[in-house]
Protein backbone atom coordinates (compact mmCIF):
# COMPACT_ATOMS: atom_id res chain seq x y z
CA UNK A 1 0.00 0.00 0.00
CA UNK A 2 1.59 3.50 -0.98
CA UNK A 3 2.42 5.73 2.17
CA UNK A 4 -0.46 8.59 0.39
CA UNK A 5 -3.62 5.66 0.03
CA UNK A 6 -5.41 7.48 3.03
CA UNK A 7 -4.94 11.12 1.24
CA UNK A 8 -5.10 9.84 -2.51
CA UNK A 9 -8.63 12.02 -2.14
CA UNK A 10 -7.34 15.58 -0.98
CA UNK A 11 -3.80 15.10 -3.53
CA UNK A 12 -6.02 14.58 -6.41
CA UNK A 13 -8.11 17.80 -5.47
CA UNK A 14 -4.99 19.60 -4.66
CA UNK A 15 -3.61 18.31 -8.17
CA UNK A 16 -6.37 19.73 -10.39
CA UNK A 17 -6.31 22.90 -8.71
CA UNK A 18 -3.04 23.27 -9.68
CA UNK A 19 -4.08 22.05 -13.01
CA UNK A 20 -6.28 25.11 -13.13
CA UNK A 21 -3.60 27.29 -12.08
CA UNK A 22 -1.57 26.34 -15.10
CA UNK A 23 -4.57 25.99 -17.59
CA UNK A 24 -5.31 29.92 -16.22
CA UNK A 25 -1.93 31.05 -17.23
CA UNK A 26 -2.79 32.78 -20.64
CA UNK A 27 -0.55 34.81 -22.80
CA UNK A 28 -2.34 35.53 -25.40
CA UNK A 29 -4.94 37.65 -24.29
CA UNK A 30 -2.04 40.70 -23.37
CA UNK A 31 -2.15 40.16 -19.43
CA UNK A 32 0.07 42.61 -17.44
CA UNK A 33 3.58 40.49 -16.89
CA UNK A 34 3.68 40.77 -13.21
CA UNK A 35 0.26 39.24 -13.15
CA UNK A 36 1.53 36.60 -14.87
CA UNK A 37 4.21 36.30 -12.90
CA UNK A 38 2.07 35.99 -10.08
CA UNK A 39 0.29 33.25 -10.95
CA UNK A 40 3.28 31.47 -12.21
CA UNK A 41 4.37 31.98 -8.49
CA UNK A 42 1.39 30.27 -7.21
CA UNK A 43 1.57 27.50 -8.74
CA UNK A 44 5.24 26.77 -8.30
CA UNK A 45 4.30 27.45 -4.67
CA UNK A 46 0.77 24.83 -4.49
CA UNK A 47 2.77 22.05 -6.00
CA UNK A 48 6.35 22.92 -4.38
CA UNK A 49 3.81 21.96 -0.87
CA UNK A 50 2.34 19.06 -2.74
CA UNK A 51 5.63 17.67 -3.11
CA UNK A 52 6.70 18.04 0.51
CA UNK A 53 3.02 16.68 1.47
CA UNK A 54 3.67 13.59 -0.63
CA UNK A 55 7.42 13.41 0.45
CA UNK A 56 6.27 13.72 4.44
CA UNK A 57 3.89 10.72 3.95
CA UNK A 58 6.43 8.72 1.95
CA UNK A 59 8.90 9.18 5.11
CA UNK A 60 6.65 8.00 7.39
CA UNK A 61 5.46 5.31 5.51
CA UNK A 62 7.03 3.70 3.37
CA UNK A 63 10.85 4.81 4.90
CA UNK A 64 9.43 4.37 8.25
CA UNK A 65 8.69 0.50 7.55
CA UNK A 66 11.43 -0.77 5.36
CA UNK A 67 13.72 0.75 8.25
CA UNK A 68 12.03 -1.30 10.79
CA UNK A 69 12.55 -4.19 8.47
CA UNK A 70 16.47 -2.91 8.12
CA UNK A 71 18.84 -4.30 5.93
CA UNK A 72 19.46 -3.65 2.15
CA UNK A 73 15.83 -2.94 1.52
CA UNK A 74 15.86 0.58 4.27
CA UNK A 75 19.24 1.61 2.89
CA UNK A 76 17.70 1.47 -0.40
CA UNK A 77 14.77 3.43 0.60
CA UNK A 78 16.85 5.76 3.01
CA UNK A 79 18.89 6.43 -0.51
CA UNK A 80 15.91 7.05 -2.82
CA UNK A 81 14.11 9.77 -0.58
CA UNK A 82 17.12 11.63 -0.11
CA UNK A 83 17.76 11.79 -3.86
CA UNK A 84 13.84 12.83 -4.11
CA UNK A 85 15.00 15.45 -1.21
CA UNK A 86 18.12 16.54 -3.30
CA UNK A 87 15.96 17.12 -6.32
CA UNK A 88 13.40 19.18 -5.22
CA UNK A 89 15.77 21.29 -3.66
CA UNK A 90 17.60 21.44 -6.99
CA UNK A 91 14.00 22.59 -8.69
Amino acid sequence: MAGYTDSKQDHAMRLRRVEGQIRGLQVEEDKYCIDILTQVSAATSALRSFSLSLLEQHLAHCVAEATLKGGPEAEAKVKEASDAIARLVRS
